[in-house]
């Protein structure tokens, strides 16, 4: 074996840096390689064959090098394309074509399909390929396939035909073509019961994927998706080290808990009463790396939050992190444009740059979300001016021709939602069969309201659905934000990709009585910050909102240590000592700098058109943060709690 391996590695290294091919090595290789001590069974040899532990025979021949001679491939004929190096086949089983026929080839993959003992579609990670046993094929050939359990991996050593013309398979990328058997080769056959099948129609349920996710992941979507995953981070590394001369520097995720902001996991140490937590996201680190005059980071980042999941949240989410020095909000703007346009898939059409841009203000005003779909989204309108002494801001989202579309179990679930996210707001849910009524309605909601002008500006009419929220402004505008998020409308362009920046956010806002930053403590005010303005303030924050989901958010941080301690001390009312190392930082010479980050998980959802984020991570948790998998998180031993000093409470004795 290390002979075969000194005569691979020469080869490769003489041979294949350049992207060239020489015949009479690689033919010396591929026979020295099929001469290893391989199982394989002939279609045209009837050879004695042994049996192993599996409840059916598996053939191994005597002597192998008498099945090669046999078979008599033409080296340096195939096409020994840059996936296939370094392996036993010579192609995947979506490579053949029509241009193929004739070739001897060898595949390997899992069994998929099984019919009438002579057909097996061999699946792999890039495609499918139909294999024949032919009809003048052994009695312990034929056998062996009858007994193949589904799922199992083969190797198949054969010939490329042409289908014939009535059995072209047109929705499969080799279905011009199948592939003539001379022998199978079982490399491990499945010796258990799988938990479901690879079907595309009835899938098993989310939890049984996720707990047997190594089968999960052999569905052709789920390949894909990890695929087109790997790809892209690969481009954007290329864009952003060769194409912008960015560094990538690796921060930890082992860090200080953070005052503020989203919840943390606590990690325990071996020293009693001090823990680190695992960080949220690189942001005091990667400033710090400003300081340090590395002026253009990256990182493709691990970032932790301890709060529930959602269909786009996960406790651990990969983020594409940047920070820059001597930029300002529209330089940062500019590089994810580039960077964007740099990555997108061609298969996924192109995306038109400069993004749009809109201020938070006339995203809720207009859409009542910070994240809306442009044009997908119907626009609110303003019913404040058609009441007389109104004390509550009142909107409204008119919804055209969706009488019908809402059915009653659907206007409880939003009543509800509403009702529990925004008790404070009054709402009402309007389906109108008559104009007439619909005047009564709202004449009984709103004492006093020019009902005749509210029809004319709006062009209500019959048939219409009408959400309408009263309260304060931004809680009102945002229940209706949750109604736009449920009746998308068909986009009304040919824009497949609905990028749009949201800018000027507020700096500050009150939640429970106390003051807290919207974003984070470390963004830079646009204007003085004074007791009279805090709620009026805005900063150098931006989103990027990608059809109605936010994919990125940055801003421009501050880098004076006096404004930093101010923001952080005197209107957080955090002890500034719990980052003292930031604040020491900025006071040795800090540069100007912002950055942004990308959540990776969202994005590549978006682009491979998933229900989850779930179904572009190989290892995903559950919504409550479990693997089910491993069955993480899970209990822990004595030992390991007296080493870090714990005591938990209920915990049942085993």
């Amino acid at each position: 074996m290390n002979h075969i391996n000194h005569i691979r590695n020469m080869y490769h290294t003489k041979y294949l840096i350049s992207g060239k091919t020489n015949i009479l090595p690689q033919k010396n290789i591929y026979q020295k390689l099929i001469l290893r001590n391989l199982g394989i069974l002939s279609a045209n040899t009837k050879k004695n064959i042994l049996t192993k532990r599996y409840k059916f025979t598996v053939a191994k021949t005597v002597d192998n090098k008498e099945i090669v001679k046999e078979h008599k491939y033409e080296f340096g004929l195939h096409n020994f394309s840059n996936v296939n190096l370094y392996t036993s086949r010579t192609h995947t089983c979506n490579q053949l074509r029509t241009e193929d026929c004739g070739k001897s080839v060898i595949l390997c993959g899992w069994v998929e399909y099984i019919r009438l003992n002579r057909f097996i579609i061999l699946r792999d990670g890039y495609g499918s390929t139909q294999l024949i046993i032919p009809e003048n094929a052994s009695a312990e050939l034929y056998d062996l396939v009858d007994k193949i359990p589904l799922e199992s991996v083969l190797m198949c050593y054969g010939s490329v035909k042409l289908r014939p013309i009535n059995e072209i398979n047109k929705n499969q990328a080799t279905g011009m073509i199948e592939v003539i058997v001379d022998k199978l080769q079982l490399l491990n056959a499945v010796d258990t019961k799988l938990p479901f099948q690879l079907r595309k129609f009835n899938k098993a349920n989310e939890s049984l994927r996720l707990k047997y996710r190594y089968v999960d992941l052999r569905y052709p979507e789920m390949q894909y998706n990890l695929r087109l995953r790997s790809k892209l981070l690969m481009k954007m590394r290329q864009f952003l080290i060769d194409h912008r001369e960015f560094v990538e520097v690796e921060t930890p995720t082992l860090f200080k808990k953070t005052h503020g902001g989203a919840q943390e996991f606590i990690v325990p140490t071996h020293e009693k009463g001090k823990c680190y937590s695992l960080v949220q996201s690189p942001q005091q680190l990667k400033q710090m790396l400003m300081v340090g005059s590395i002026d253009r980071y990256f990182q493709v980042a691990k970032c932790y939050r301890d709060e529930g999941a959602k269909s786009d949240r996960q406790p651990e989410f990969t983020q594409l992190d940047i920070e820059m020095s001597f930029t300002d909000q529209n330089g940062v703007m500019l590089l994810i444009e580039e960077l964007l346009s740099f990555i997108w898939p061609s298969e996924l059409g192109k995306i038109n740059t400069p993004f749009l841009r809109m201020s938070y203000e006339e995203a809720m005003l207009t859409y009542g979300s910070d994240k809306p779909d442009i044009g997908c989204s119907t626009k609110i309108s303003n019913w404040t001016k058609y009441m007389s002494n109104a004390s509550n801001e009142v909107f409204a989202l008119v919804l055209k021709n969706s009488e019908n579309k809402l059915t009653k179990k659907q206007e409880n679930y939003l009543k509800t939602l509403i009702s529990t996210n925004y008790p404070d707001v009054k709402f009402s849910l309007l389906n109108i069969k008559s104009i007439k009524t619909f005047k009564e309605n709202l004449l009984k909601i709103f004492n006093g309201i020019d009902a005749v002008a509210v029809l004319d500006d709006d062009n209500i009419s019959e048939h219409d659905l009408v959400a309408i929220a009263c309260g304060s402004k931004y809680k009102a505008l945002s229940a209706l934000g949750k109604i736009n998020e449920h009746f998308k409308m068909d986009s009304s362009s040919d824009d497949r990709w609905r990028f749009v920046w949201i800018v000027d956010f507020p700096l500050f806002e009150i939640d429970s009585n106390h003051i807290q930053s919207v974003h984070h403590p470390f963004t830079q005010p646009q204007t003085e910050i004074t007791t009279d303005n805090l709620l009026e303030v805005k900063g150098f924050h931006y989103d990027l909102v990608l059809n109605g989901s936010e994919v990125g958010g940055g801003s421009i941080r501050i880098h004076d240590a006096n404004l930093q301690t101010k923001v952080i001390e005197s209107i957080l009312n955090i002890p500034v000592e719990t980052i003292s190392h930031l604040v020491e930082a900025l006071k040795s010479g800090c540069p100007p700098h912002g950055g942004i980050a990308l959540g990776i998980d969202r994005l590549l959802s978006i682009l491979c058109n998933t229900n989850s984020i779930r179904d572009v991570i190989a290892f995903p948790k559950t919504f409550e943060g479990k693997d089910l998998l491993t069955g993480a998180p899970a209990e822990i031993t004595t030992e390991d709690m007296k080493r870090y000093h714990l005591k938990f409470d209920n915990i049942e004795k085993t």
